[in-house]
Formats: C-alpha cells, structure tokens, sequence
C-alpha cells in the first residue's frame, strides 16, 4: 500500500464522526525543472527554485564568497514544479475539496490532471481553488508552472507610457526586496513558499474569525464575534464559543454572523515595560445534531490603541495612546529574515522578538519592502508585548493603478488583514514605505524625463491606491478597532521642515547626507520612524562570508561584495575618522566600525527621548539582515547582537538620566516611561579621571519634585566641573536616585570624542565563576569592553569604571575569552 493511501485511510479512521480534514500536499515527494529541459530533479514545499537549486549542488550557495552574481540568470527562466498524490474513493464521498496555496510566488499556472485551474499574480494572496471535480480515484497529478517574475514585469511595464523607477519590480505583486537593496542582494525568486494543502469538508466550512472588541473597562471587555460561514445545507446550527453555545439558523452558501462575547474583569494586554501581554483563549466550533463541523481557535489581546495627531504650538502631535495612556514608542525596523523566506524558522522569529523585549522595545515597524510576515512573527510579537506598525507592501518606486491591478491589491490587502488582524500586536496599517517621498524627492520624473501629463498620471495613480484602494478595503474587512491607518511612511520628506513638526519623519541626513552624529541633537521630529548607520557584521558572520578560509581584508572582493551601498565603505571611512582613530587591522577596524554605529544610534535615541512629549517615538533602521552583510542592523544574519543592539538596551531602558551639551553648559534629564512615579529624585555627579581619581562631587536637585515623564535639573556650566584642560581624561558618573535613596538609573559622561580620550591600558582580568558566568575586572578606565567568543554575552561593548568589576552570563560555555578595549585601537 502506497505511504499516501495509508494516510488517507488512517486520517478517516481517527476522524469517522468529523465532517473536515486536511491533506498536506506539502510532504508528498516534489520535483522541479527548468521550462526549457526535460530532467526533473527532487524540490522541496515550501521552497524557492533558488534553494532547490543549492540543494541538486547545480548552483553555489549565493551567500557565500561572490556567488550571487553568478545566480542571476535563474530570474529569466521559468520552472515547473510537480508533485503526484492518491485519493481513494471514500475521499471523493466528501462534499467539497479544495486545493489551497497558502502562498506561489509569483505568477503561476497551476494545473491538476493536465487540467488548467487557476493562474496566479500575487506572492501575497491565499489560493482557493474547488477541485472534486478534477480528482480522480487514484494517482493524481498536480502542476505549477511558474514565469519568470521579470520577464513578465517587463511586460506589464511596456503598456505603460513612461519609465517607472525600479521597473519592472513595481508591476509585479513579490517582495520587493528580492529584486536587491542597499542591504540586501538580487535574488528574484520563484517556488511554492508556503503550506500547500487539500481541504476535505461537508455540510458546513468555518472560513475565518474576526473578534471585534467594542468595550473595554475594569469591569468587562464585550466583544463581537464575527465567523464566515459557507454551507451546503440550511437549517439549524449550534455555535459555541469557549464552550458557550446557541443555536443559529444558517442559509446554503455564504452566511455572516456576529455574536456578542463578554469576558468578566479582563486582563489587560500590555506593551513590553508596562506589565504582563495578557492573552485569552478563544476556540469556536460549528456544530450540526450534535456532530462537529468545524471548529477555530485564535489568541487575542484586550487593549486600546489610538493614533493621535492633535495640533499644537510646534505644529502637529504623532503618538499612541495604548489602553488610554500615551505612550513612548521605542524600538526598530523589521526587513526580512532571510532572502529566501522559507528557510526563517519559528526559532529564529522567537530568538528575533526576544532580543527586542530583552533591549527594551515596545513596537516593530514591518517595513514596506519585504514580505507580510509569519503567523509566528505575530505570535511571537503579542507574547513579547511588541507592537505592530504594519507597512502594506508598498516600497520606494511609483505603482499602476489600473483596475486589474488595483483589484490584486484589494484581495491581496483583503487576505492580509483577515490574516492578522486578530493579533493584540497590531497597532497600525501603513499604506506604504516612501513612496510619497520618491515621488516629491527623488527626481526621478526629471530623470526620466516627464511630461506634465506623465507627472500628474502618477499623483493619480498614489492616491487611486494609497488613498482609496487600500484605506476603503481596510474599512472594509478589518473590525472597527483595527482600522488605523497612515497612508505613507514618512509622511514628509526628511529635507523639508515640516518633517519635524509633524507626522512620521525618516531621517537621513546622517549617512545619506553625511552629516555629523551631533545633527541628531537638532533634527528632532515628532515621531522619528526611520534613522539609521551602517556598521560591520561579527567576525563571526564575516567569516560565514567565505566558502573557504576566510581572508579577513577590507580589500578581499568577497567582503567588498557584502556591502551593498555603493558608497558605504567611503561613507563609514569618513565617519570614523570623525570620531575614532582608524586601525588598520581587520579585527580592530570591525569592532571600531561597531562602536561608530553604536555610537552615532546613542546620539540619537538620545535627542529623541529628551525631547519627550514632543517627540512620542524612535524606532531606528534596522534590527536584522537577510544575510550575511555590513548594515544597519543591530542585529546580524547569524542571529548575533552587534555593539548598536547592546547600547540600544541601555537607551532604551525604562528610566534613563541623560546629557545634553550646548554652549558650555550642560542640561540633565531624567525620563521615565513607565505609569509609576519616582517622588524627591535627585541626581550624584561624580566628577572622576580615567585612574579613579574622584575629583569633585555634586548633588542636583531637579525643576519637579516628581519624575512621572521627564524633568530637566537646573542646568550647570562645564568649567565648573571640570576644565577644558581635562575635558579628555575625565568623565561624568551619574546616578539617578529616588527619595529613599534607591537607584533609579545610572549612565557615563564624556566630553570627548572617542578618539580624543587620553586612555590608558587597563589590566583586565577575566575570572570564571562557573561553565556560564564570567566577573571582568579593571585597574583603569577600560572604554567600550568587547568580549569575543562564540556564545551570547549578557552585555558587551560596555564601560568598565576604574577599580570595578562587572559579571557577565554567557549563553554556552566558553573555554577561551578573548578581550580588546578602546585603548587596543589607539597605538
């Protein structure tokens, strides 16, 4: 008996009495080819012809030394893929049976039997497709045949009468990444990357759950249940929820019910920093004398989420009031985890998530380049209290808007929203990422040289879709609470003042515009939603360059290879000389160009956070990488922090005391982000030199007796804490205190720039305490710590004072610990 048989006969043993099952198609044995040959060689669902490729040894990994360039003929081509599967007689009995691909990318002819089913152009939408009357008892045969994404994007451009930007990757509904970013490399995928599977039901099919939370108070949270039910036969149902049921009277085909729900004191779902993210359960079935037809579980949070935009004395506010507070928005930008989606693993979404709770962070903006994400990065945002900006997948280019395309988007924006709505997790719908900005900015209508009429047809075209198409289908399918939506990020291009003063500002006039760090302290807007620097992967990433030895040289064509921005070297050359002295080493210029990226995202997040209430958010460009590279990211491709995400926890952290210099004087702030106040605060200056010589000591007292938000202290001039002398052999040590003397926060001051510091070398000492912790020791001053080894440190890249010692937990055991400091690059 064929292994698929067997299957089938045991499911319909174990489900007599059920009236749905399912077939993972997924598993059975695949095989694919090139359109233009005949050899068949083994594929894997979900996949990408790309790693079907890899895996057959016909292509080299594109990751690795500088083979990307030597895949890029694989976009051209077009690819069958086919698989065989049994269905016995008993599995034709069913009523209906339906085909589902979860998600083809991209434009697809899918053919069961020989038969043409169903064509595709959209990587982002569920395929639902009848098929009882095209099986057959027996084998059966099931085909895809993919085209090539660009080849058809040409074509599609060619009815267009001028150029787009970025043609032809903005007529074609696929990650936009694929086609190469700044970070990221050209691989222009093609496959079945998600679930493919047959869907056996009778009587009635439970399509989707949308919960609607209409009230919530201390007292209860009444919700609104609403199910799309299509069924084969009227009469009387049972619906239950949570085990709760009532008779409903259902129609033949399409029914949509709503049923009111109410939880008894709920639990509130919070942001990471405010408490628990609170879930509850809730599992729907539809019942027919007493015999299950379907049933639905999903998890859900209760809280409010409001955008407000009020204006003000300044121009407009942009924050999130969360369950009825305001809140200060701290975290990053999500790109894809990897070039090929397939291959990101739930433990990587998890690992991913974790390390934004672990550095403090409350929301994720999804950006609008990459891929509507997993259920598992949802799932993993709502149990790590990480809200959502959800970008549709909108990037950087000008889009059609003619109507076959503007209804791909609508089912595309349709099955997103039915998708992941039900995640406490998202906050906000975003139309898309820059392209009111390309459009204004960029100069692309005087580069491909417009005429008015051109011009005006593109305006047209936005606002068909980001203005009507996509607000009007959100209205539509989400529930009323999850209908906030924000038509472009940002919404005003960094180089206009406007930028500032309202709405959400991508600022890049530090990197793109080669401004200092300390422009930081003065471009401040109201939500800053994208800002960013380059720095270098871990010598472990860098490493995981090479399909060889690695050759660790600035001038080795494989690392130039992985750096996508065609200035970035020259861009972060000119940096670090700003700031730190340049080794020549490859291992000291990599820790350096970290610390340069760590440095310059400190500054920021600083000036934004001082700047509270008028600045509500800060969430810097980027948390990950799609493979190995030098980026934005804090975090690299191999899943480890790099110095920006160790100094973004410490930025980031709930209660922070800060420094702003200005004209010799300097201003101190303590800032709070939780909802509990600290009374009778109070701030100790320590004046110390790099030995651990204390020099002077000060107490502040600040304007407000109580830290609920933020409080300046009085403001104290430089020269009467230290002399411009000893600007660069001294350093601030400040701790925040509450009235009963408890710490509330601590943080370091320094007058210098790194590479002015008069170091000296410190004798650090590493002890082992046990397999997985360490204590590090100094004589001295040691600058910007950084241990090196294969395992996660619980802190890294970090100041260690004179005469103190710090321990350290280790993520695995290490036999050997090597150590470097500031001071190593210097000489």
């Amino acid at each position: 008996m064929k292994k698929s048989i067997l299957f089938t006969f045991l499911f319909l043993q174990i489900l007599t009495n059920a009236q749905f099952f399912e077939h993972n198609l997924s598993s059975e044995k695949w095989k694919f080819k090139n359109a233009k040959e005949n050899n068949w060689l083994t594929a894997s669902v979900p996949g990408t012809v790309h790693l079907d490729l890899m895996n057959n040894k016909i292509i080299p990994d594109p990751y690795k030394d500088e083979n990307e360039k030597k895949v890029q003929w694989i976009e051209n081509e077009d690819w069958d893929y086919q698989t065989s599967f049994n269905i016995s007689s008993k599995d034709l009995e069913n009523q209906n049976i339906e085909l589902i691909f979860n998600g083809l990318d991209t434009f697809s002819e899918i053919y069961l039997n020989g038969k043409l089913i169903q064509s595709t152009d959209n990587m982002f939408r569920k395929w639902i497709i009848p098929v009882k009357q095209s099986l057959k008892k027996g084998e059966n045969i099931l085909q895809v045949k993919f085209r090539s994404a660009v080849n058809v994007g040409k074509e599609l451009a060619q009815k267009v009468p001028f150029t787009m930007p970025e043609s032809p990757r903005s007529f074609v509904r696929k990650a936009q990444y694929q086609f190469g970013w700044d970070w990221g490399p050209r691989l222009v995928t093609a496959g079945i990357w998600k679930d493919v599977k047959l869907n056996f039901w009778n009587i009635a099919r439970l399509d989707h759950i949308k919960i609607e939370q209409k009230i919530l108070t201390k007292q209860k949270a009444d919700l609104n249940i609403h199910a799309k039910i299509f069924t084969t036969e009227e009469g009387k149902y049972s619906f239950s929820i949570n085990g709760k049921s009532q008779n409903i009277s259902l129609k033949s085909g399409l029914n949509l019910i709503s049923i009111p729900y109410q939880i008894q004191n709920p639990k509130l779902w919070q942001p990471n920093g405010w408490g628990d993210p609170n879930l509850y359960d809730i599992k729907v079935s539809l019942q027919k004398d007493s015999k299950m037809i379907a049933e639905k579980s999903e998890k859900i949070g209760l809280r409010t989420v409001e955008l407000i935009q009020e204006k003000d004395a300044k121009g407009k506010s942009f924050y999130f009031k969360v369950n009825g507070k305001p809140m200060y928005a701290k975290g990053t930008n999500w790109i894809p985890g990897n070039s090929f989606s397939p291959r990101i693993t739930k433990e990587k979404y998890q690992q991913l998530i974790k390390a934004c709770k672990d550095a403090n962070m409350n929301m994720i903006r999804v950006w609008g380049g990459g891929i509507y994400e997993d259920d598992e990065f949802y799932k993993a945002c709502d149990e790590n209290g990480i809200l959502v900006w959800q970008d549709f997948m909108f990037a950087g280019s000008f889009y059609p808007s003619y109507e076959k395309f503007q209804k791909n988007v609508e089912l595309e924006v349709k099955d997103q929203i039915e998708r992941i709505q039900n995640h406490p997790s998202l906050a906000l719908w975003c139309g898309n990422n820059e392209i009111d900005e390309a459009i204004v900015n960029w100069g692309y209508q005087k580069q491909f040289k417009y005429s008015k009429e051109d011009s005006l047809q593109v305006w047209k075209d936005y606002k068909k879709i980001f203005h009507e198409v996509i607000p009007n289908a959100a209205k539509k399918y989400a529930t009323s609470d999850k209908q906030i939506y924000w038509e472009s990020s940002p919404s005003i291009g960094w180089g206009h003042q406007e930028s500032l003063t309202e709405g959400d500002s991508h600022y890049w006039g530090v990197w793109w515009g080669e401004q200092p760090f300390e422009i930081y302290n003065e471009k401040v807007s109201r939500f800053a939603s994208e800002y960013g620097f380059q720095g270098m992967p871990t010598l472990e990433t860098t490493k995981s360059m090479f399909s060889g030895n690695p050759d660790l040289s600035l001038q080795n064509g494989t690392i130039k290879a992985h750096e996508k921005h065609s200035r970035g070297w020259e861009i972060i050359e000119n940096y670090m000389k700003r700031d730190y002295k340049v080794p020549t080493d490859f291992v000291k210029y990599n820790y350096v160009s970290q610390l340069l990226q760590a440095r310059g995202m400190q500054i920021a997040i600083e000036a934004h956070r001082r700047a509270k209430p008028y600045n509500m958010g800060t969430l810097y460009w980027q948390l990950n990488d799609c493979w190995p590279v030098v980026s934005w990211s804090s975090i690299d491709y191999l899943g480890n922090w790099k110095a920006l995400h160790y100094q973004v926890k410490r930025s980031f952290e709930n209660q922070v005391i800060l420094v702003e210099e200005k004209d010799g004087i300097l201003t101190f702030y303590a800032i709070n982000d939780q909802a509990r106040k600290f009374d009778d605060v109070f701030v100790e200056i320590e004046v110390i030199n790099f030995q651990g010589k204390v020099l002077d000591e000060i107490t502040t007292v600040p304007n407000g007796k109580t830290l609920e938000e933020i409080i300046p202290f009085d403001p104290i001039e430089i020269q009467n804490l230290v002399p411009d002398s000893n600007k660069n052999e001294t350093f601030l040590k400040l701790t925040l205190k509450d009235t009963n003397g408890k710490v509330i926060a601590e943080s370091n001051y320094f007058f210098a720039k790194p590479k002015d510091l008069k170091l000296t070398k410190p004798a650090l000492k590493i002890r082992k305490i046990s397999a997985t912790e360490i204590e590090i020791s100094t004589d001295v001053l040691a600058k910007d710590v950084y241990l090196m080894g294969d395992t996660h440190f619980s802190d890294n890249f970090f100041d260690l004072l004179p005469k103190t010692s710090k321990r350290i937990t280790l993520s695995k055991p290490l036999e050997k610990i090597e150590v470097m400091s500031l001071f190593d690059t210097m000489n």
